[in-house]
């Protein structure tokens, strides 16, 4: 197995390879883990039975993951990865706004999944927390060197053994006595409903900024419908399984939530073993995608100031340096890991969604997909420095969903009124969209006619 040789740039069309089809393990195999089971129990956490619960993790997914799907089909097009292509939109220096903001993204669930791994790993082994974090990030930081083809292989034997071992769960969980009335319709609080949504949203959101990385590698003649649906229906099934596992084990185990790897793993009885290696192995994959989200991010980064070449060495120093910084958040939080999870997904969705609004708009309804890849790595280039259109209708979409959020830490007066539903997510879709939309279409049409005038008069 060789070490990736490419980084941010550009796959030319003789490098490319596999099919649309190989994207459904990669995103199946990417929820098949303990962390999205953890987050189906955030509903049931909020206060919502097990049907509103289960409703809410299907409604927030099928929402969610029409925008990740979105994305991966940028993939094969243009050939870069996620970020770097959203200096089309922001500038070559202004897309390290939400360069940093994603920085925050990948670091936030790099430490909660390892965290999650960790605390399985110590049940499993007579070892320490501690010790246990750092066994498994190293694994990470080894594994995230190779690069997209490994994580490729990685992702297919991790999709086919989550399959059958879930499938073996849920047969044992669905057996679980429940409290009478728990999938009973009943009343509905709408407002915990939405907030619920907003949640299980975010969790398809979250895949957004990195979700191309691993399209862009398939031949530029891969249909975009393919692209879309192998990735829609993979992370919508994977999502969706272990969501309702988990609102189902909360509802079923007392205490679920204080150690959930050893009390899905315990289930099994005298083969919890094969349980235990299960979660390690889904923990360690999706680390690997944080990890080499990151990675990407950072090269992204400094790119523009710092016309790096990414030998082995330099590859593997920064994979290092962002492993360290994972590795210390994951180490302070691991004292109040759901309260720090919860937070943190609130806290990601309030930056993402503008972000995602504004690309897919620009990507599918302005520019229908054609950009000047050679420009997105100059900083004279078309894209110029900084976009003040884009850069401002971000920045003035996140101040316009400050009065909708619901947070641990602020109520917004919209919330309040709303009895504390979180809608700030329509607001970060529709704001943005409208604020980037008709200036930037000026824009473009000013360009195209400037061009077309300074042709006429050659």
């Amino acid at each position: 197995m060789k070490v990736e040789t490419r980084s941010i740039e550009y796959v030319p069309a003789e490098e490319r390879h596999g099919k649309a089809r190989d994207l459904f393990p990669i995103w199946f195999g990417a929820n098949m883990h303990i962390t999205t089971l953890v987050t189906g129990a955030l509903p049931i956490s909020l206060g919502l039975n097990l049907f509103w619960s289960v409703a809410a993790i299907i409604v927030g997914t099928l929402l969610g993951a029409i925008f990740m799907a979105s994305h991966s089909a940028q993939g094969p097009k243009l050939g870069i990865p996620q970020m770097i292509q959203s200096r089309a939109q922001f500038g070559v220096i202004g897309a390290i706004f939400p360069l940093f903001l994603v920085m925050f993204v990948y670091l936030g669930f790099f430490a909660s999944s390892g965290l999650l791994a960790a605390q399985t790993l110590s049940s499993l082994v007579p070892i320490d927390q501690t010790w246990s974090i750092l066994i498994l990030n190293i694994l990470c930081f080894v594994v995230t060197i190779f690069g997209h083809d490994l994580i490729h292989k990685m992702q297919k034997v991790l999709s086919w053994s989550s399959f059958f071992i879930y499938l073996a769960a849920t047969y044992i969980i669905f057996q679980l006595p429940i409290s009478a009335g728990s999938w009973s319709p009943g009343s509905l609080d709408w407002p915990v409903f939405l907030l619920a949504v907003s949640i299980v949203a975010t969790w398809q959101l979250a895949y957004a900024p990195y979700v191309a990385d691993y399209s862009r590698y398939l031949p530029i003649t891969t249909s975009t419908a393919q692209t879309f649906w192998y990735s829609y229906a993979g992370t919508f099934i994977g999502t969706v399984w272990m969501m309702t596992l988990g609102a189902t084990l909360t509802i079923a185990v007392p205490n679920f939530l204080d150690h959930s790897g050893g009390n899905l793993a315990h289930l099994f009885g005298r083969f919890a073993i094969i349980m235990y290696l299960i979660i390690i192995f889904g923990q360690l994959a999706i680390n690997v995608f944080n990890l080499y989200g990151a990675f990407m991010s950072t090269i992204t980064t400094i790119e523009p100031f710092w016309k790096l070449k990414v030998t082995p060495k330099v590859r593997i120093g920064m994979i290092f340096g962002v492993t360290v910084a994972g590795t210390i958040l994951c180490l302070l939080g691991k004292s109040d890991f759901l309260t720090f999870f919860l937070n943190f997904i609130f806290f990601i969705s309030y930056f993402l969604i503008p972000w995602t609004s504004i690309n897919l708009v620009d990507y599918y309804v302005l520019r229908h997909g054609n950009y000047n890849v050679k420009d997105i790595f100059d900083v004279n280039g078309q894209y110029g420095k900084i976009n003040w259109i884009t850069c401002i209708a971000f920045v003035v979409s996140i101040l316009a969903e400050i009065p909708f959020i619901n947070t641990s830490f602020y109520v917004g007066p919209v919330a309040k009124a709303f009895e504390g539903a979180d809608i700030a997510w329509l607001v970060g879709i529709v704001v943005p969209a409208a604020l980037y939309y008709f200036p930037m279409k000026r824009k473009l049409s000013k360009a195209e006619y400037m061009n077309e005038k300074q042709e006429t008069v050659i």
